[in-house]
């Protein structure tokens, strides 16, 4: 008998509830996958962004800010973005204050290639900022040590139970800010060389996952609930639903538009060195 040679696929993304979602069908073998075999890897998103610019995983998950410095090594795939349509990352402080104000005080961010900081630098271009691992930004700020922080994760959902109060929605801006476009903060890119054929195999996969969770949602939740964070299944449901949804499973021209323009107004802005051509899997 012939036997097919099975091809491993690192695929990295970080241990976060709507990660855990989208990828549920993979992770528990729930679909065929034929020759491929997919070798998950679980870190944080800062670690991925850089991890990228090494070029160490086939495919990972990733911050369009990041993306800037490897499009020549990765493709964007079309399906698996994290895009807020009219809300996104959340500026908050102990007191009160203005969006003006953010040139004069110190932020802690959870990484510099994020896009949630890139968005941050296109609205106040020159801050004072502070990484910090995202899930110690709200300590940071509760403890005095910033007087700010930029949350892009479930502390969004409960900053206010803790007396932090909202000082910028950067979804909500860039939405008026460019006419009613999305922001886009995270999505998947799959290494150039792995070749069209295996490139075109994994993005028919992935967006299957994506389906499957979308179609299987309660068992899909129960799977992500794991890496909820302490979140009660009610938070980690509106959370999930915040970034995974239609725009998850396939950016759309208007979401493609997204990327684009906040990857040229961060070259427009001196953020970004070089334009970047942004280029999605067909």
């Amino acid at each position: 008998m012939q036997t097919t040679e099975v091809k491993t696929i690192t695929l990295a993304h970080s241990p976060d509830s709507d990660d855990a979602f989208m990828f549920y069908a993979l992770a528990t073998n729930k679909l065929e996958t034929g020759d491929l075999e997919f070798e998950h890897v679980l870190k944080d998103i800062q670690t991925l962004n850089e991890e990228a610019r090494k070029g160490t995983y086939d495919v990972t998950a990733i911050s369009f800010h990041a993306y800037a410095y490897v499009a020549d090594r990765y493709a964007l795939l079309p399906h698996g973005a994290s895009i807020g349509d009219n809300y996104g990352p959340i500026v908050v402080a102990r007191e009160g204050l203005e969006p003006s104000e953010l040139a004069n005080v110190t932020i802690a961010v959870p990484g510099t290639l994020t896009s949630a900081f890139l968005a941050l630098s296109i609205h106040t271009p020159k801050f004072n900022y502070e990484v910090v691992p995202f899930d110690q930004i709200i300590e940071a700020v509760t403890e005095g040590r910033c007087d700010a922080g930029l949350l892009i994760h479930e502390g969004q959902l409960f900053y206010h139970n803790l007396g932090l109060h909202k000082v910028l929605d950067l979804g909500e801006w860039w939405h008026e800010h460019t006419g009613g476009l999305p922001l886009p903060m995270g999505g998947n890119v799959i290494r150039r060389k792995l070749g069209k054929e295996t490139i075109t195999e994994v993005s028919g996969l992935w967006k299957e996952s994506i389906r499957y969770s979308l179609d299987n949602r309660e068992d899909a939740l129960q799977y992500a609930m794991q890496f909820a964070r302490d979140m009660d299944p009610a938070l980690a449901d509106r959370f999930v639903g915040m970034w995974v949804n239609e725009l998850t499973l396939d950016y759309g021209e208007r979401g493609r538009e997204a990327v684009r323009r906040l990857l040229a107004e961060g070259h427009q802005r001196g953020i970004i060195p070089h334009s970047v051509d942004v280029k999605f899997v067909d």
